[in-house]
């Protein structure tokens, strides 16, 4: 990025701020005019040509005024844009939202959506919690005919993988019950690599019970995230610059497309850690489908055990300041959140030995 004096950054801001308030372009009158600033009409002209020239700013006609382009809205949100936290009673009224609902995930799940459209007035999308790494919680194994087994691993955090497999040589229900009951007191709460590398004397049967619940576990890691779940789609179609709303679709199209949104997302957020921001301009020259929109997305949960992505899908003239403040604020109550749920399974567990 270029280095901008410090008036091209105050005529960067004020266009962004004013072009967020009007969604068309701004002239120089109007800027003097708007923000009463001690500057000629002339010197704000030969400011806004500079920037256009830089590659800052745009200018849709010759007549026009100027828009910020989307190196503009970058160089903004990286150097020039000061974030606040979210104003105290709003923060208030969120909380307790959630700390009045039961402890369902689904529902939470579809507050954290209701919330950030709401308050960013844009598109949201919030994914459900995994565990990063695949815990056992409890195993069960089924004779059902012949030499062959029901293998029912239970997840910590509640997934269920059931398998039918063959043994060698037929194995009685009693067996297969302690064996299942003694593989679940030396491997509650380890994952797949955790059972593998832990050196238990145990018969060879169990050795090759525990092979099984381990490759469950493995898999289990791969497996995409659960529901996504978005809301306030229609704000982005009422937004002026989607009068024509095909842009808007195919956006949304690459929201329902599962593959492609894992991709957004392992893409944008995979050097950030929970807590973190991440914004998306333009798509970023990667997702064509995004290219008039702004994405600011967020980790939350709890770091190496269990996390979920959220974040504010709106046009590039997004109010950046408050959505990320928002987005930021949310990541950390829905993060407290999910810490609770483990720590309350975790003295599940504990009670249960």
């Amino acid at each position: 990025m270029q280095e901008l004096t410090e008036r091209q950054k105050l005529v960067l801001t004020l266009v962004i701020h004013e072009h967020i308030r009007t969604a068309a372009p701004v002239g120089s009158h109007a800027l003097v005019e708007q923000y009463h600033l001690d500057l000629s009409s002339a010197t704000i002209r030969n400011e806004l040509a500079a920037l256009t020239e830089m590659g800052y700013l745009r200018q849709p006609h010759t007549s026009a005024g100027r828009m910020p382009s989307e190196e503009g809205y970058r160089y903004f949100v990286t150097r020039l844009l000061q974030t606040a936290e979210l104003p105290e009673t709003t923060q208030r009224m969120i909380s307790h939202q959630f700390y009045q609902m039961d402890n369902d995930q689904g529902q939470r799940m579809k507050l954290a959506a209701s919330v950030l459209a709401h308050q960013s007035q844009a598109a949201s999308l919030v994914t459900a919690p995994r565990l990063e790494k695949a815990r056992l919680k409890h195993l069960e194994l089924i004779s059902t005919r012949g030499r062959q087994v029901l293998v029912v691993l239970v997840m910590q955090g509640g997934e269920i993988s059931q398998r039918l497999l063959t043994v060698e040589e037929p194995v009685s229900q009693a067996e297969l019950s302690s064996a299942a009951a003694r593989l679940t007191s030396l491997y509650q709460g380890l994952d797949s690599e955790g059972i593998l590398t832990s050196a238990q004397p145990m018969s060879a049967f169990e050795q090759q019970a525990a092979g099984w619940a381990a490759n469950i576990l493995k898999d289990a890691d791969s497996v995409v995230p659960g529901e996504v779940y978005m809301d306030g789609l229609m704000n982005i179609l009422s937004e002026p610059e989607f009068n024509s709303s095909e842009e808007a679709r195919r956006a949304f199209r690459l929201l329902e497309e599962r593959n492609r949104l894992e991709d957004l997302l392992s893409r944008s957020l995979q050097n950030t850690g929970v807590g973190g921001v991440q914004v998306l301009i333009g798509g970023e020259g990667t997702w064509e489908d995004l290219r008039q929109f702004s994405i600011v997305l967020a980790r939350y949960g709890s770091p190496g055990l269990a996390t979920g992505a959220l974040g504010v899908l709106g046009p590039m003239r997004m109010s950046y300041g408050r959505t990320i403040s928002l987005v930021r604020f949310l990541s950390g109550l829905m993060s407290e959140m999910v810490t609770d749920s483990l720590a309350e399974s975790q003295d599940e567990l504990r009670g249960n030995e």
